[in-house]
């Protein structure tokens, strides 16, 4: 299989042969449990706080006094479950391992077939993405893109091939979020567009990064859910000629 590398102008200035990891079998099962495992284990440790409701002086007035045998403080119940202000039955405990694991070879399987996705036009539609229907993919870029490093000249190369309808879609799509989110750093969402991979010498594309919806990465550090995001394969992807040979090598 062979792809066209474009240029910074959008135009053909040679082809790739694309190496065996494009040719992986397409396993939707394995990306969906390799993204699910990436994202349990990147859960932090969440749990009540051990003396939650039960900071209080209150003692149970035992037997013989016609009562329920409730700490009380003046008449008032206190600690326990069923009191005002007292403590949760069966609160969630911090030490509680929310990790999941993956075989090894499941895992390596699963970047392989989230990687050969980006190949299949149905399925990169399907995600949602919006590109001219005359764009070869995967999307491959000479090593030039590397040396970029404003942003308006990324927005010209996308403009070129045919690919800044995705970035306007995620631009267009970014709203509020709703629920306690809005207050807690993450206001809005915004719908995933463009992911960039380059090489581990150039690093992530510091050029591209700004634009609505994108994420970049380098070819040693790209995974599942860069590919997938939400455990759906088919992201559209924008490769430089140096990472696709690297990512194969991984």
């Amino acid at each position: 299989m062979n792809a066209t590398i474009y240029d910074l102008d959008g135009d053909e200035s040679d082809s790739l042969e694309l190496p065996e990891v494009f040719e992986t079998q397409y396993r939707p099962d394995l990306i969906e449990r390799a993204v699910t495992v990436a994202q349990a284990n990147a859960k932090q440790d969440y749990g009540s706080d051990p003396h939650a409701g039960l900071r209080t002086s209150a003692e149970s007035p035992g037997s013989g006094r016609g009562m329920a045998h409730v700490p009380r403080t003046n008449g008032q119940a206190a600690r326990v479950p069923q009191a005002v202000g007292g403590r949760r039955a069966h609160p969630p405990k911090a030490e509680k391992e929310q990790g999941k694991s993956i075989n090894t070879k499941e895992r390596k399987l699963a970047f392989r077939a989230a990687v050969a996705a980006t190949v299949d036009a149905d399925l990169v539609a399907e995600r949602g993405h919006e590109f001219d229907e005359d764009v070869d993919l995967p999307v491959v870029v000479s090593d030039d893109f590397e040396d970029l490093v404003k942003t308006k000249e990324v927005v010209a190369f996308l403009e070129a091939v045919g690919l800044d309808a995705d970035v306007e879609r995620a631009d267009e799509g970014r709203s509020v979020r709703a629920g306690q989110g809005k207050a807690r750093g993450r206001k809005y969402t915004e719908p995933t567009a463009v992911l960039f991979v380059t090489s581990s010498d150039a690093g992530p594309s510091k050029a591209a990064r700004n634009l609505a919806g994108v994420d970049v990465a380098t070819a040693a550090n790209v995974n599942v859910e860069d590919l997938a995001p939400g455990t759906h394969a088919g992201r559209l992807t924008v490769w430089t000629e140096s990472a696709v040979e690297e990512v194969n090598e991984r």
